[in-house]
């Protein structure tokens, strides 16, 4: 082969084994460490269209579910001239989702864990479309017990479904990703609690006629019942398990840690273990807990100080969820960007509790737009919160399941949820709604200072950073240059690594490189090593 010469730039093409010898600089030995992966090749990944349709369709039956949560609460007045039980018993139909997540999470989070996202969503889906045609059958007044049998129904449907956004995201999304697709599978059940405040007060009036007003009932419990029935088809015909390649490299290696020497009940006693976790399990229940007291008690809260607004109460609370709604979206693609989950965890939670301190104390000013206005900004923090808490605990608790770290946070948000709902409306029932409101404040100011003591790991990251394996092509390009002090070679390789050669003289234009001297032909890549053969 024909030394390089000045001002001659060769085929780039030209591999390992055939560069030009490069003449007077014959002998010299380069090795550059690539500070950017551990030793071994990535592992294929790959991102499949499919996945906005899977992430769709879980929102969708997310959606149908939450609406029924609040059905029943949101025209408690009305449920309780219907069917002749006090309001703590209403409180129970929307309470009774909380209680079923409490039994049942380690094992419906065993059987994810076992079968995976298609038998949980089937499973979910059956539940959930049982629930709706039984509560067709309770619209009497003598059948409460049909309509609270159709809602347990119902909240164990919820048990399948609450904790899945994190896990679905990880298994189809890409890093880039992942917590913009959390946000939009928290998106269909916040979506799912705002119809829930908007559509039961416009279906069932406040009418006198026990006869007129089970019509009403009964035709709201179809609609529900059908909806859920046909997005349980399109699940049965449509939703997958898991892309038949990972999207990321923390995936691949999770299929292959849990494939060995997965162990569930071992996870959970890490995940107990975890101490930054467990902070955040306390300070997820205080939020959502809250949230859902103020949720189950809205109709309670608006009637005592505005008589006859069943309506407004309902729009009041599609205020607040339509907000929180917009601040999970705005929350997910601010972490997909920035990456600072602990950051925008703890400020969130400070603008809650300014946004509950807001609303507390300008409920009682008489005028229904400030209302809108102050549970509007409580619901765009509050609500917010939700995908922010899943993929925290996501980062922190790494490589262990996504549904058994969200499932220990929302198992925590119910505990939180049913004691929040039976203490405040005891408190509202006896000292008003003004006190009732400053009970969940000072909880929610305990949850942010818990939130300020979390450690940031982000281990999913980390995972990611380390098995991106830096590629180097063995095609080069070698340019011949003069300098003030001479000859060099230029040898840049096409992922982008630089070196200036000169005889006696390596400059390399990339940080973090280790260099030995010395003379060389032949240029090559072994795994994450950029080397350089010895003559």
């Amino acid at each position: 082969e024909p030394d390089a010469m000045p001002g001659q730039i060769p085929d780039p093409s030209v591999t390992a084994g055939s560069l030009p010898s490069l003449g007077p600089l014959a002998g010299i030995s380069i090795q550059a460490d690539i500070p950017n992966g551990e030793r071994g090749s990535a592992l294929p990944t790959h991102l499949y269209k499919r996945r906005w349709v899977i992430v769709f369709l879980f929102s969708a039956y997310s959606l149908s579910n939450a609406y029924q949560w609040i059905q029943y609460g949101i025209i408690s007045n009305i449920i309780m001239k219907f069917y002749n039980v006090d309001g703590f018993v209403v409180d129970w139909l929307s309470m009774i989702y909380m209680l079923a997540y409490i039994p049942f999470i380690f094992p419906v989070t065993w059987l994810l864990e076992k079968y995976g996202l298609r038998c949980t969503a089937l499973v979910a889906n059956a539940l959930n479309c049982a629930g709706t045609w039984i509560k067709v059958a309770s619209a009497r007044p003598d059948l409460f017990w049909v309509t609270l049998l159709g809602q347990s129904a119902s909240a164990l449907a919820q048990v399948f479904i609450l904790g899945i956004p994190s896990n679905l995201a990880s298994v189809w999304f890409g890093a880039n990703e992942v917590s913009t697709a959390c946000s939009i599978g928290v998106f269909g059940n916040q979506l799912g609690v705002a119809i829930g405040f908007l559509v039961p007060p416009m279906l069932v009036p406040n009418v006198k006629d026990v006869d007129e007003l089970a019509n009403h009932i009964r035709f709201m419990f179809y609609i529900s019942a059908g909806v859920a029935t046909f997005i349980f088809v399109l699940v049965v015909i449509v939703f997958q398990e898991r892309p038949e390649i990972p999207p990321t490299q923390s995936q691949a290696q999770t299929r292959i840690s849990r494939s060995t020497d997965y162990s569930y009940m071992a996870s959970i006693w890490r995940l107990l273990c975890n101490k930054a976790f467990m902070l955040l399990v306390i300070g997820y229940g205080l939020n959502v807990g809250s949230f859902y007291a103020i949720s189950t008690l809205l109709n309670r809260m608006i009637i005592d100080r505005y008589p006859g607004e069943e309506l407004n109460a309902g729009r009041i609370g599609l205020t607040i969820v339509i907000a929180g709604m917009a601040g999970s979206l705005i929350c997910g693609l601010w972490l997909d960007k920035t990456k600072t989950y602990k950051q925008t965890t703890l400020v969130v939670y400070i603008f809650s509790l300014v946004g509950m301190l807001v609303y507390t104390f300008t409920l009682n000013l008489g005028h229904l737009w400030v209302v809108f206005i102050t549970a509007g900004v409580l619901g765009f923090f509050m609500t917010g919160y939700l995908p922010l808490g899943f993929e925290f605990a996501v980062e922190l608790t790494f490589p262990e399941s996504e549904g058994t770290s969200s499932g220990l946070l929302n198992c925590s948000a119910q505990i939180f949820g049913i004691v929040f709902t039976i203490v405040q409306g005891k408190i509202i029932d006896k000292w008003g709604t003004l006190t009732g409101n400053v009970f969940l404040c000072i909880f929610l100011l305990i949850g942010t200072v818990i939130t300020g003591f979390i450690k940031s790991d982000l281990r999913r990251q980390k995972a990611n950073q380390q098995a991106e394996v830096q590629r180097v092509s063995v095609s080069i390009c070698v340019r011949c240059l003069r300098s003030e002090t001479g000859i060099f070679h230029q040898i840049r390789s096409q992922s982008g690594l630089v070196f200036a050669v000169s005889s006696g003289c390596l400059a390399p234009v990339f940080p973090h490189c280790n260099i030995l001297l010395g003379d060389f032909w032949g240029f090559f890549a072994v795994g994450d090593k950029l080397l350089c053969r010895y003559v």
